[in-house]
């Protein structure tokens, strides 16, 4: 589809690909040259994955590591994003919420910042990975972490108005369709995807989530091996609405950029007009177990 506007006027975003380990210095390290390299490159905003900041070995140490939002950890990518001049998605920060004291378990916290290093939007996980995968090792994230009580509403950026969701989030249509109906033109899915769910399921459900949205995907990935307990697969991407990966990162750490085309997007929206055809009459009770 042709759109009128010129391609070095649409917005860039970097996707930034990382292998965080328990060394948090390190890890900020890394991802502040990845978002320095996106603003010279002439990115609006920077995508981080979950556990941009640290992965550690086991729960005690998951604990142990965490900060409240207010710590000095994000006080670091408050100040880079306004060194930098973008805004930041920090795709899942180990937060010590209120309730840190009676609950002893954290928060896995998306938290976006605008270029003048506000935090504009927090998102917790509203799905745990409780999930045990032969090969890959048994999953238990609700042993360190809280979920998340409520989605949040898309936020304007930029790029365009961004749905916030973490990793395993991906694998529930519905959380997708409610944040494209509240408004969201861009879904962004940061991740620590295992090394056997990733090449049967991550691209195939990055592109569902696309097409069926009718969003840009973004998804940010951690990749290759943060400790000798854990290891994951990579393969940062974008996904245009109408399903196609329009960037991808290569092997290691890097990061990859796209433009964001919403003229493009709301064309198609026009040819294939699917929320107008839904049918909540027939499935509005989506979401039950089954029996």
């Amino acid at each position: 589809m042709a759109t009128s506007t010129s391609s070095w006027e649409l917005p860039l975003v970097a996707v930034c690909q990382v292998t965080s380990t328990p060394d948090k210095q390190q890890n900020f390290k890394t991802c502040a040259e990845l978002v320095r390299e996106a603003a010279r490159l002439g990115a609006c905003l920077a995508f981080l994955p979950e556990a941009f900041d640290f992965i550690a070995r086991d729960t005690t140490e998951t604990l142990h590591l965490s900060e409240p939002l207010g710590g000095s950890l994000l006080g670091e990518y408050k100040q880079l994003a306004r060194e930098c001049g973008l805004w930041l998605s920090l795709g899942g920060f180990h937060e010590r919420g209120q309730d840190w004291e009676q609950t002893q378990k954290i928060y896995n916290c998306h938290v976006l910042l605008d270029s003048e290093g506000s935090a504009v939007a927090t998102y917790r996980k509203t799905h745990l990975c409780d999930v045990e995968i032969p090969g890959q090792g048994p999953m238990r994230e609700s042993s360190s972490t809280m979920p998340g009580p409520s989605l949040t509403p898309p936020v304007s950026t930029p790029a365009g108005k961004i749905g916030l969701a973490i990793c395993y989030d991906m694998r529930f249509p519905e959380l997708s369709l409610a944040l494209a109906q509240a408004g969201a033109e861009i879904l962004t899915y940061p991740s620590a995807f295992g090394s056997v769910t990733g090449p049967a399921h991550w691209e195939v459900l990055l592109r569902a989530r696309a097409i069926e949205a009718q969003c840009y995907v973004v998804a940010a990935a951690q990749c290759g091996r943060h400790h000798e307990k854990r290891a994951s697969y990579g393969h940062s991407m974008v996904v245009d609405p109408w399903g196609t990966v329009v960037a991808r990162c290569s092997e290691g750490p890097g990061l990859c950029l796209a433009r964001i085309d919403l003229n493009y997007l709301r064309q198609l929206r026009q040819h294939l007009p699917v929320f107008q055809h839904r049918r909540p009459d027939l499935y509005g009770g989506l979401g039950r177990p089954l029996s």
